[in-house]
């Protein structure tokens, strides 16, 4: 009878150990931070943008890199776009002749470009600058990533900046504050946006190697809304867009 009481004394030991030492529920990771290839279909073949940049990076050697999402991707360079290049004039108006590399994927978030980092984008190279201007994605829902929170865009841009020094730990990074979206000044996304720039503000006041620049008020009328010569859809910089922001990183440019 001995061995039976054992045994019992033992199961019954296990089950109020569960009990009173049960492991609270695992919270989720911050998708932002996680590097992850192609999520979203888009008008483009991101495998194959991604590729391409692979085969050019080192024949370009650039001064300057551009890395962010569609707003980037648009703007024009290497590689090249044929639904893009909507800021080609400001373009060759702020880089001239320098050799640039536009590392912009349409549709992206923090998590995909720490996925290309990751896997080569920046490896080999020793630009001058880098330009990052991401985050924006990251404030959509799809079913394929759900909708982030300012402080884990933020988490995800700190792991992209993280990402760029470990590559190109002499290179000057200009972060750009997330552009606004939204005709009124009173669409809620402004409010989630201003959050996220704040966040970065405070963090990169003084960091050494990191510039923040935050030019929303460029992009807006005095009354806050956004007019479509600027950005057509609201989203998107047109042409002039383009030029405004061609015109702020001019004095940043090496």
């Amino acid at each position: 009878m001995k061995p039976i009481i054992v045994l019992l004394s033992l199961a019954a030991l296990i089950s109020l150990t569960a009990v009173f030492h049960a492991q609270p529920a695992v919270t989720a990771e911050n998708s932002a931070i996680v590097p992850v290839g192609k999520l979203e279909k888009d008008f483009y073949d991101w495998d194959k943008r991604h590729a391409e940049i692979l085969a050019i990076k080192d024949r370009i050697n650039p001064e300057i890199v551009l890395i962010g999402d569609s707003i980037t991707h648009f703007w024009g360079g290497e590689p090249f776009q044929p639904k893009g290049n909507r800021g080609e004039e400001a373009w060759k108006d702020l880089f001239g002749g320098r050799k640039v590399l536009n590392l912009g994927f349409g549709w992206d978030r923090t998590q995909n470009v720490l996925y290309r980092i990751q896997e080569g984008e920046l490896d080999g190279l020793k630009p001058k600058l880098v330009v990052l201007h991401i985050g924006t994605n990251n404030l959509s829902t799809s079913k394929n990533a759900p909708t982030n929170t300012p402080a884990q865009v933020a988490e995800g841009i700190d792991a992209i900046i993280a990402a760029v020094k470990k590559k190109c730990p002499d290179t000057k990074i200009v972060l750009m504050g997330v552009f606004p979206r939204g005709e009124k000044a009173e669409h809620p996304i402004r409010a989630t946006i201003a959050e996220i720039n704040a966040i970065l503000a405070k963090t990169y006041a003084s960091q050494p190697g990191v510039t923040y620049l935050d030019i929303t008020k460029k992009f807006l009328n005095p009354d806050g809304s956004m007019s479509k010569e600027i950005m057509g859809d609201f989203l998107h910089p047109s042409a002039k867009g383009y030029a405004i922001w061609a015109e702020a990183l001019k004095p940043h440019l090496p």
